[in-house]
């Protein structure tokens, strides 16, 4: 009888279970599950040249990751983590694996991005795998791409694992879809980091469709004065979620108008994702407030 055989990367597993072909592919199938939920010892112990790998955490619900990027954690030497990643998963590493802690928050960057991407560099120099561990997707709005071209200027092997964007995460957390037949063909997702003119305003008022900010809530007032100063519906539904797929998630709605004044009165702070667009009200209109 052939083997049932189990290939996940550079690891092969072959299955024999004395001629039993069920019992061997029962088997096949656990040690595959096993492999992929990051369980198991993928770490290397012999020599090999270092390399990053930039992992999508998702919007840090660690079942939300996917299956490749717990199996490039579990690989790892050094993990260099992002405040909003899934930070629950590092307690499943090995207790010598080195954990780099280069979260920011709003207005506070204690770790420069030049700084993280010299800390990627040096320790695949040194012939460590690295897990660039992200929140959402290193190639939305998460700086990826920088540090990518740092590894290549570096001669360094670097792999992107993509992650479930927070920019769409999170509005589904809160029932909100980004796009909805009936209220909105496209999505526009914007950094509130960005130091958005009133030009870019009035692009953004007459694009039509739903809006998705990420880290907007500082810039808030601002957005929606611009926006309406540009022309969108004073009566534009807008929803701000806080603290998305945590336990302490919470969202707050109110018409363009309004929703920073409601925002400030109810203590909305970041992290946080601001959706503008009738998909806030699109599966259940709630009217403004706060649940």
């Amino acid at each position: 009888m052939e083997p049932a055989v189990v290939r996940r990367d550079d690891v092969v597993v072959s299955v024999g279970a004395d001629g039993d072909t069920a019992r061997a592919r029962a088997l096949a199938v656990h040690l595959g599950h096993l492999l992929d939920s990051g369980r198991a010892p993928l770490r290397r112990h012999r020599p090999r040249a270092g390399r990053v790998v930039l992992v999508g955490g998702g919007p840090g619900e660690p079942e939300l990751m996917t299956l490749r990027g717990r199996r490039r954690l579990a690989e790892a030497d050094v993990v260099v983590v992002d405040r909003l990643a899934p930070t629950g998963v590092l307690a499943e590493l090995d207790p010598d694996v080195e954990v780099v802690d280069v979260g920011k928050t709003a207005g506070n960057h204690p770790v420069p991005q030049e700084e993280i991407n010299r800390v990627l560099v040096d320790a695949a120099l040194a012939g460590r795998t690295v897990v660039r561990l992200k929140g959402g997707d290193p190639y939305v709005l998460g700086r990826g791409g920088e540090e990518v071209l740092a590894c290549r200027a570096a001669g360094v092997e670097v792999e992107v694992v993509p992650g479930v964007t927070s920019a769409f995460a999170v509005p589904a957390a809160a029932g909100i879809p980004v796009t909805h037949r009936g209220a909105a063909r496209c999505v526009t997702v914007v950094s509130g980091h960005e130091d958005l003119d009133g030009d870019d305003l009035g692009a953004l008022a007459q694009l039509g469709g739903t809006l998705v900010v990420l880290m907007g809530v500082a810039a808030l007032e601002r957005l929606a004065a611009g926006l309406l100063a540009a022309g969108r519906d004073p009566a534009t539904p807008v929803a701000v979620v806080q603290d998305g797929w945590s336990p302490q998630q919470r969202t707050t709605t109110a018409p363009l108008a309004d929703i920073a004044r409601v925002a400030r009165t109810a203590g909305v702070r970041a992290p946080a994702v601001v959706v503008v667009g009738d998909v806030v009200d699109a599966l259940a209109p709630t009217g403004p407030g706060t649940r």
